[in-house]
Order: C-alpha cells, then sequence, then structure tokens
C-alpha cells in the first residue's frame, strides 16, 4: 500500500543557502530509490523558516529502507546539523484500513 511521508524541518534564515543543495542532494538520490513515486518540497509563506516535504513511496518497508541508508544518514547528519536540531517525519497511508 502507497504511503505518503511528510517530513518537517525548521531552517533558520541564515542556514536556508547552505541547507537548499543538501536538500536538492538527497532528492536527486531518493528518486533512484526502489518504492520512490514522488516528492515536492513546500515552504511556508506564513513561516517562511518552515519547509515540508512530501514524499510517496509504494510501501514503508521502502521509505525505512531509505530512510536507513548509508547515503541518506550521511546527508541527513549534514543537514541536521546545519539546523541545530532533529528532523521530523510522519509516515500516512491512504483510506481508513490498517
Amino acid at each position: 500500500m502507497a504511503v505518503k511521508v511528510l517530513i518537517k524541518r525548521t531552517v533558520p534564515g541564515n542556514k536556508a543557502k547552505d541547507l537548499i543543495p543538501l536538500f536538492r542532494k538527497m532528492r536527486g538520490l531518493a528518486v533512484n530509490q526502489p518504492g520512490y513515486i514522488s516528492g515536492e518540497t513546500l515552504r511556508s509563506l506564513d513561516s517562511p523558516e518552515q519547509f515540508l516535504v512530501i514524499s510517496t513511496w509504494q510501501a514503508s518497508d521502502d521509505w525505512k529502507k531509505w530512510v536507513a541508508s548509508e547515503e541518506r544518514r550521511e546527508i541527513q547528519d549534514k543537514i541536521d546539523s546545519l539546523l541545530g536540531g532533529k528532523t521530523e517525519y510522519e509516515i500516512f497511508h491512504y483510506g481508513f484500513t490498517e
């Protein structure tokens, strides 16, 4: 069953220039992962430091393999270091079934 992963980050204004290339690199690697369907990055109009990535995967296991991969963790560690905190993740599935 397809899942949506919401990735939330608060990006201090002075760090955006350093982080955006890392976000792009992460997306570039993700598109080649098994089970990846799509992704989009949104920036809040009301709070420009708030970023939301919506990533769609064929199955939660596909996402879990990607999030645990060494290549992703290396980039994510750089992102979190620049953010001064941790990135938040939430996984959602479609519909009302379990």
